[in-house]
Formats: structure tokens, sequence, C-alpha cells
């Protein structure tokens, strides 16, 4: 049998940082405000870097950590709510840049759960034998969603990439839990980007309410499909929406011995990309380390969910 282990992590964000203060000289806020309602100090702003750009230098981090060569990849996945180009599809771009010489490569767009969704199907296609060697990959460029007038939204949002190299390894030596997916699509219009030029609008009120009572329970379930008590977890990283949903979250889990990843801080909510991200700070700072069980959460636009238990690199 052949399952799956992440054997390497990198990330990415952009020079450009916006700190509420900065915020305020745009619309009516202040940083008390921001922080007391979403947690959020900084956040990372792309000015000439495409998404493309963010990707991929994610992805060359991850590749470098794991000492393998592009030329050794196979499936190229990217998580992305933000792609600006419908064809080629951003995980063929990326494929490109790097010298990915035939790769399977597409794009998924679950919003927020994206990260833990792709991981999921290179995880699947690794196991049927479709691949070997998979770059799984969440970027985006939020703040080309942005109304810069609307204090609601404009105050949470970051850019940024987070990417996994993903291997094929005999299935006792798995590192890569089963997956717990689903959705709400009757409340999938609580976040909504709309038209060409792409606005991202929410009702905050309904996704606070949907996340802080609907995920803690899907997130221990995810536990018991892995076969792990939340005890035994030594991180736990979800999407970082919102300081205020990862600590009720993280309360209702039940995992005191795990690093929490608040991310969002520093970073803001960066959708797809939010979960690599964090995860590859917590390991590069030795908050974490190989073989310790964490603890994957995606959810957020959609309604869409996502997560699995997954040993660190």
């Amino acid at each position: 049998m052949t399952a799956s282990r992440i054997v390497a992590l990198g990330h990415y964000q952009p020079p450009k940082v916006l700190t509420n203060d900065d915020l305020a000289k745009l619309v009516d806020t202040d940083d008390e405000w921001i922080r007391s309602r979403v947690g959020v100090r900084t956040r990372h702003i792309a000015v000439d870097e495409t998404l493309v750009d963010l990707a991929t230098e994610a992805a060359q981090k991850a590749l470098a950590n794991s000492g393998l060569h592009a030329q050794q990849i196979d499936l190229v996945v990217v998580a992305t709510c933000t792609a600006v180009e419908r064809s080629p599809n951003t995980a063929a771009a990326v494929s490109a840049r790097l010298g990915v010489p035939s790769p399977a490569a597409y794009d998924i767009n679950t919003v927020c759960s994206g990260f833990s969704y792709a991981l999921a199907t290179a995880d699947h296609a690794i196991r049927a034998g479709a691949a070997t060697r998979a770059l799984v990959i969440g970027a985006e460029r939020m703040s080309d969603t942005i109304d810069w007038t609307d204090r609601s939204t404009c105050v949470i949002f970051g850019d940024g990439a987070g990417a996994a190299v993903v291997e094929a390894v005999p299935d006792e030596q798995s590192g890569i839990g089963p997956v717990l997916w689903g959705s709400e699509p009757d409340k999938g219009d609580a976040v909504v980007i709309t038209g060409w030029d792409p606005t991202i609008s929410q009702v905050g009120q309904t996704v606070f309410r949907w996340a802080t009572t609907k995920i803690a329970p899907l997130a221990r379930e995810t536990c018991l499909k892995a076969g792990i008590e939340p005890s035994e977890l030594k991180g736990f990283v979800a999407h970082q929406a919102n300081l205020r949903i990862i600590d009720a979250i993280a309360n209702k889990l039940g995992a005191p011995n795990a690093v929490i990843a608040r991310d969002v801080v520093d970073s803001g909510n960066t959708s797809a990309a939010s979960i690599p991200l964090a995860l590859s700070k917590l390991v590069e700072r030795g908050e974490l380390v190989s073989g310790d069980p964490v603890l994957l959460f995606g959810f957020g636009g959609g309604l869409a969910y996502a997560g699995q238990v997954v040993r660190c690199p």
C-alpha cells in the first residue's frame, strides 16, 4: 500500500506591510477597533508581484527545503480564489517558472479551505498511483478583491503563499491522515467574490456563528478519522480567518498540548494561503518539530470546509 507525507514546507509574503495605522488614513477605523474585532495588526500587500510570483516563491523555498529538484515533481496543485488568468491556470504557470517538465497541473477553488482540499487530492492521487511527488500550494492576492473604502473587509485580508512538497511513502509511514470535507452550500452567499473586477463581501455575523459553532465538532471528527485524540495534537493550524474565531475553535477542540497558529495577527486573512503559510512559519521557528501531529482545518467561502491530521516534516 502507498501513502504520502509532507517532506518540506515553504512560504512567501510580499515585502510591503500595511499597518492598522496605515488603514486609519484610508477609512474610518483605528488600531484598537481592528484588533478587538478581528485581531489583525499588520498584513502584507503585493504591489508589483502577481499571484504566480507569490506561488512560485513559496514553491521554490519548499523545493529547496526538500532537497528535491523541480524535475522530480509530477503533480502541481494550486489552491486559490484570486487567479486572474483563466488559462493557463496558476499551477501550469508556476510549473513553467519552476521548470517542472510534464506535470499534472490544476487549480482548486474552495476559497479558504482550498489548501486542505488540494492536499487531500494530492494525497489521493499518490495513493492511487497517479503521482509520486507533488507540489501543493496555497496562494492568494486578496488585495485584488478588496474595496479599500469598506472598513468591514479592507482591514481583514492580506497577500501571501505557502507550499508543501508531498511524496509517496509506504503506508506504515503515512504522514497525511484521512480528509474530512464538506460544505453548507445553502449558506454559500455569506462570503462572495463577484464580477470581472472582483470585490469581496461577506455577512460577517453569519460566518462567525457558523465557524464558532460548527467547526470544532468537525475538527474533533477529523482527529477521530486519523485515530488520534485532540489531546495528543502538538499543533492546530486553522484557517486564519479572525483571531476571535481561531481562539473560540481552539478552546472547544480540547487540545491543551497543541501550539495554536495565530499568524492572522501579522498576516491577516490570506484565504487558501493561510494554512500552509502559518504551518511553514511554525516549523521554521522550531515551534513544531519533525513527526509532530498537527491538525489542519480550513473553512470559509462556500461555506466549504476540509481538514486532516498531518505529521510535520
